[in-house]
């Protein structure tokens, strides 16, 4: 039973909105890659554990605090046996342990993963003591992607490489969970301390002028060029999709990007572009509440 299902994070969201619809420098656009990277292993873990009994309880991409400091944790299993915990790793190419350290194959030194999990997992140990919780604690980093390699490792790391995913999920499969109360009780209260904002997201600085106005297909990402009455079609793939489906997709980027603005049916003229402003209050008045009269209006969920 998923108790908290995995989302695209807030931050993910905003990069990638902002990746189509300005010029990223160089770091931004590697920092993006890099959480799209991180969240696309983040649901090859879900997919591969997606015949679990239905009785794990399963809370995904939890952010907590503990004693003040805030820690995340990827994946957390709960039986009545123990807890396990998964920080999910999906790294790419050849690496290697030297002293302690973790490098590239062409030698530049990484952030070591497992004082990262050493350190998850301290955390959240300390914070189920002060809930009331003492519970048995297995974590490990899951390397997802199947071209992961790394040399020299230990053999007790707590790790699982890719060649080892099969074997590791039979050992899950053949656990009976047999979840009590307790247990619920456990991931009910984890769930109401997930932190929703992360106090440690880095920022792209934008504003409405500077960002390409338009709709954008979901397919390819491009642009869509013309308005054909109840249809869009992208010219770079053929996609087609309702003009209604289309805007509304529009209204809700424009709402994540900037949540501070009142939705107008001016400003959504002017983001959709090549959608008549007839349209646009049509769509609007059907699926939104209007505040206001005249040129003060603006329109609620």
């Amino acid at each position: 039973m998923n108790f908290k299902p995995r989302c695209i994070p807030a931050e993910l969201q905003v990069t990638q909105y902002l990746n189509w619809r300005m010029s990223l420098s160089p770091k931004e656009h590697s920092y993006y890659l890099n959480l799209e990277k991180g969240f696309i292993g983040e649901q090859r873990v879900d997919e591969w554990l997606k015949n679990l009994s239905e009785d794990w309880l399963i809370l995904d991409d939890l952010l907590l605090e503990c004693n003040g400091t805030v820690f995340q944790i990827d994946k957390v299993l709960i039986s009545n046996q123990k807890i396990y915990i998964f920080e999910v790793k999906n790294y790419e190419g050849d690496f290697y342990i030297e002293a302690d350290n973790w490098y590239t194959l062409s030698g530049t030194e990484i952030m070591n993963p497992l004082r990262q999990l050493q350190r998850s997992e301290s955390l959240f140990r300390k914070l189920l003591q002060e809930l009331g919780y003492h519970c048995q604690i297995e974590s490990y980093i899951i390397f997802i992607n199947p071209d992961f390699q790394l040399y020299q490792a230990p053999r007790d790391l707590p790790i699982i490489f890719p060649t080892q995913l099969n074997r590791f999920l039979n050992k899950l499969v053949t656990i009976s969970p047999k979840i009590k109360d307790k247990h619920i009780k456990l991931a009910k209260h984890l769930v109401s301390l997930h932190i929703h904002t992360s106090p440690y997201k880095r920022t792209i600085n934008y504003n409405f002028d500077n960002l390409k106005k338009g709709i954008i297909c979901t397919q390819c990402h491009s642009f869509i060029a013309e308005f054909h009455k109840n249809v869009l079609i992208c010219d770079s793939c053929g996609y087609k999709e309702k003009v209604t489906s289309a805007v509304l997709r529009s209204i809700e980027e424009y709402l994540f990007l900037f949540p501070e603005k009142k939705l107008t049916a001016n400003a959504m003229y002017e983001w959709c572009e090549i959608i008549p402003k007839k349209t646009i209050y049509k769509i609007l008045s059907k699926n939104f509440k209007i505040i206001g009269h005249g040129k003060y209006s603006h329109y609620l969920r």
